[in-house]
């Protein structure tokens, strides 16, 4: 679809105001250190590459102890967080001895394998917690430097249910200050994932796991508590937030989801058997067009069309392409649903409120001058944000137009997919970015917002390597509560294209 001349005009002012900030950071910022082009080692303990399903059985049956599999995420958490820094606070010492426990439950167990499995079904696995999500003992701070020395003395449902589970937590996972920034939306694009459990809100859960090449799954709202999070839920956030499993292997995101989701996994069927072929597939190539979004790129494209012809050869179904004209607002339609009031007509909580907690709002303009003299303890990324917030620049719809449009959108997907439809598309426009170069194209997330605001089902895929080396992707959508057809639809293409790609072997 062409665009018209006041869209081609707003794409050139984006573009240079993005550009100007674009300079002035690369001539302001701090240089990166010696550590920035160093390359992952690969993996070398073959316990690494086992799935948290098949680790489990290997722990029940005795083919091997929890400590030797604690162990071996310790030794590989040293050897890599020095150049990830993914890992922020560790409880190495708590976990070898929860492990130690697990071992002698497995000895002393009567009722064999099967009650052990029923009962405690991720006993003795490893697991991550992203910081977003509290965690007994641990910190909370979730990149904002006012919350530093807040330590957290409870566990979210959530994280009881995979504790009770028999899963061991290793330590908190990086929440940089950016991610705070779109109030509930945890999503910012830069970081390392293996096996935990994420938020999503805009794309926190999907947008590092299709960066990172492995496997994201976006519950349908309201199935998995997102209580103890930070920040709590204001304005309309709990009608779109999510949280969900982030695996290297598709066989773990059920188990997970079922744990995870507690009492109102009931709501979901994920123990109906799904028949791919009696599937209706649709493909939605990108979204129509919007200049606050950069074009989807060839490659991406293209490895789409491979997944649609292999749906067709494999299943024998046919793949049929649609377009939705309202997905070209997606960035518009997330704004504005997102800066929606609660019931009782208070708005969402001001980005600056938020970077300041618990003490005085951030001043945003005052900690621009002092990031440019290298005196901010604010990020860039918070600092842009909550300027944007204030101007609300490039943004000229309204939002009455933008809800017409997400609800148009809303009954049109409801009418196509039903209860045994599915689509592919985009997890985003590009492959993995350059360190901070998200921060200029911050409506990019819009591919994976938009559905955030829809409540629906996503789960990304991996597909393998582009020609840069780094990962391709696919987002497998379904209509609300429809989870258990994308994690089929996941299980399908991690068989057909090779799933996750260990990074140190590339």
């Amino acid at each position: 679809m062409a665009l018209t001349l006041l869209e081609k005009i707003k794409v050139w002012l984006f573009k240079a105001v993005m550009g100007v900030f674009y300079g002035l950071f690369l001539l302001l910022s701090p240089r990166r250190d010696a550590l920035s082009g160093k390359k992952l080692p690969p993996v070398t303990n073959p316990l690494l590459l086992v799935s948290a399903a098949q680790l489990a059985k290997k722990i029940r049956r005795k083919e091997v102890s929890s400590v030797e599999v604690v162990q071996a995420y310790i030794d590989r958490i040293q050897e890599v967080n020095p150049l990830l820094n993914a890992v922020i606070k560790d409880r190495f010492d708590d976990a070898l001895q929860e492990a130690a426990q697990a071992d002698k439950l497995i000895e002393q167990e009567t009722g064999g394998e099967d009650v052990l499995e029923d009962r405690l079904p991720l006993l003795g696995v490893p697991i991550s917690i992203k910081e977003s999500l509290s965690l007994q003992g641990m910190p909370h701070g979730v990149g904002v430097v006012s919350r530093r020395n807040f330590i957290q003395s409870t566990d979210p449902p959530v994280v009881a249910y995979l504790k009770r589970a028999g899963a061991i937590p290793m330590g908190v996972t990086n929440t940089p200050e950016e991610e705070v920034q779109v109030g509930r939306a945890l999503f910012w694009q830069e970081q390392e994932r293996s096996f935990g459990i994420g938020s999503d809100i805009a794309g926190s859960i999907r947008m590092p796991a299709f960066f990172n090449g492995i496997f994201g799954h976006k519950t349908s709202t309201g199935i998995v508590s997102s209580e103890g999070e930070f920040p709590p839920c204001s304005g309309r956030h709990e009608e779109y937030e999510s949280v969900g499993p982030m695996c290297r292997y598709a066989e773990d995101l059920l188990p997970m989801l079922k744990i995870m989701a507690g009492p109102s996994a009931q709501k979901l069927s994920l123990d109906t058997k799904v028949d791919l072929k009696k599937l209706r597939f649709f493909t939605i190539p990108h979204d129509s067009g919007s200049f606050m979004v950069s074009p989807v790129s060839k490659e991406l494209m293209e490895i789409q069309r491979k997944v649609v012809q292999r749906l067709e050869a494999d299943l024998g179904v046919k793949v049929q392409e649609v377009r939705f004209p309202e997905l070209r607002h997606s960035a518009n339609i997330w704004l504005s649903c997102m800066d929606l009031p609660d019931e009782d007509g208070k708005p969402p909580q001001p980005f600056a409120e938020l970077f300041g907690e618990p003490g005085r709002p951030m001043r945003p303009f005052w900690e621009l001058m002092k990031w440019m003299v290298g005196k901010s303890d604010h990020t860039m990324a918070a600092i842009g944000v909550s300027i944007f917030q204030a101007l609300k620049p490039f943004k000229a719809s309204t939002a009455t137009f933008d809800v017409e449009q997400k609800e148009s959108l809303q009954r049109k997907m409801e009418e196509l997919l039903g209860t045994d439809g599915v689509f592919l598309y985009p997890s985003h426009p590009r492959v993995a970015p350059k360190h901070h170069h998200t921060l200029f194209t911050p409506y990019d997330c819009a591919y994976t917002a938009v559905f955030s605001i829809l409540g629906m089902p996503i789960t990304q895929c991996p597909l393998g390597l582009g020609k840069e080396g780094l990962p391709l992707g696919v987002q497998v959508g379904a209509w609300r509560l429809q989870d258990h057809l994308t994690l089929e639809v996941a299980l399908y293409l991690e068989k057909a294209f090779g799933g996750w790609r260990d990074p140190g072997a590339s």
